[in-house]
């Protein structure tokens, strides 16, 4: 069974390999993205420096209501905010859930991240996003969300996004 993404104007299944040619597509990618994510979500971002994954975490961040400026938690680690997740049998309810923003570039491996309390945080009630999850590969669970980001030709951006541990053929893998 596939997994689809609504966005503003159409339905969308996953796996799905789609070209961004701006930074506003790649935000609203994001944005689409987050209407899937419940408690106890992972999502891994995987790309080059300058690829578009703070962007992207800033659409997902919006599609959850938080209206914090979203930064790259590169020095810090771990960012925190307070999101919300809209639900569907209740129109215009929604109850807050945490977003731990990772940034995983830093980290010294799995060791690092356990230090961390990173396990904590991905198996607990809050939404995780990751970036540079390749550098804790081992601790990401089989359900997550991935998302990877690769910059094409003319600056086009080949964003591929599935669930599950493994990249269905003819997506775009780094």
């Amino acid at each position: 069974m596939a997994t689809s993404i609504q966005t503003e104007s159409s339905r969308i299944n996953l796996p799905l390999l789609i070209k961004s040619s701006s930074a506003e597509e790649t935000f609203a990618l994001g944005k689409s993205l987050a209407r899937l994510l419940g408690k106890g979500s992972v999502v891994t971002l995987k790309g080059p420096l300058g690829t578009g994954k703070t962007v992207f975490a800033k659409g997902l961040a919006h599609g959850l209501a938080i209206t914090e400026e979203v930064t790259s938690p590169t020095y810090t680690i771990i960012s925190e905010y307070e999101a919300f997740l809209r639900k569907a049998a209740f129109p215009g309810t929604s109850s807050p859930v945490p977003l731990y923003h990772i940034d995983a570039y830093r980290l010294n491996g799995s060791d690092e991240f356990s230090a961390i309390g990173g396990e904590e945080i991905i198996f607990g009630n809050g939404i995780s996003l990751i970036e540079w999850s390749e550098r804790v590969q081992e601790h990401i669970p089989d359900g997550a969300f991935r998302v990877n980001i690769e910059i094409g030709k003319e600056d086009l951006r080949l964003i591929s996004i599935y669930q599950g541990a493994n990249l269905p053929s003819g997506g775009a893998e780094n």
